[in-house]
């Protein structure tokens, strides 16, 4: 009940809003979208520092973007937030018949079969359909190989993954010194998408795992700035020899 009275609340508060502030009475699912993404990617920012505080408030945030769809879809008379829920409950129930059903399926990969066949049931034309189109590319490599691993195309060991990773950089080398422009960025998308292959079969995230080195360089490197502004120069005065000294010293210092 206190779950149902939640819900009610923040469902009477964006009627409110709707009815009675100027911005909000503005939007459209268009204005929204922008919104949404940055909302998302919030959300995967703090789920990459583990801010569990940020968690739940940037949760908050994308349910009231979806409580703001679903109001002004029964503005348009489309749906309303009733027809979301009930929506993705029905799907819940048809996508797991190992649970609701008689199939049997004993482990997550049988799951995630299943789940793709029963999307080809329902009309998907291919298994790799159902990947977003404006997807970030590294997360896009991901779930195409996840997709075509359903399928049975995988492969059998993670040595095997490694030497191809290998064969992808030694013909990137090869384009490299070929000069070919062209040659050099597809081989050096086949090197990305071969190892974040590589990342599943360590069961790394390999989005994350950059994400956090991108952090990492960053902090790092306003770690150096900070270094040098203490002996009164700034990184533009010094050659690389001593910024790389300072970048020595700051790892030496996270390392402690």
């Amino acid at each position: 009940m206190e779950k149902t009275a939640t819900f009610d609340r923040l469902l009477q508060i964006m009627d409110d809003l709707r009815e009675k502030c100027p911005w909000d009475r503005k939007q459209t699912i268009q204005t929204l979208r922008q919104l949404t993404i940055e909302e998302t990617y919030e959300l995967a920012d703090a789920i990459t520092d583990e801010d569990w505080k940020s968690i739940k408030e940037e949760l908050g945030d994308i349910l009231l973007h979806i409580v703001f769809y679903a109001k002004i879809g029964a503005e348009q008379q489309k749906f309303d937030i009733n027809d979301v829920i009930n929506g993705v409950c029905d799907k819940l129930i048809h996508r797991h018949p190992h649970i609701y059903g008689d199939v049997k399926a004993d482990t997550e990969e049988q799951v995630k079969q299943n789940w793709e066949k029963l999307k080809l049931k329902e009309g998907k034309t291919s298994v790799l359909s159902g990947v977003p189109l404006s997807l970030p590319a590294l997360v896009k490599a991901m779930r195409l190989q996840e997709k075509a691993k359903q399928t049975g195309f995988e492969w059998d060991n993670t040595s095997q993954v490694w030497d191809k990773v290998k064969e992808e950089v030694n013909e990137l080398e090869d384009a490299v010194n070929s000069g070919n422009k062209d040659a050099m960025e597809d081989e050096f998308g086949d090197v990305m998408f071969s190892l974040v292959n590589y990342s599943r079969f360590l069961d790394i995230d390999a989005e994350n795992a950059l994400e956090r080195t991108n952090k990492k360089f960053q902090r790092r490197f306003q770690a150096m700035e900070v270094l040098a502004l203490q002996q009164g120069r700034t990184l533009n005065d010094m050659n690389l020899t001593e910024m790389d000294t300072l970048w020595n010293q700051v790892k030496a210092t996270e390392q402690l």
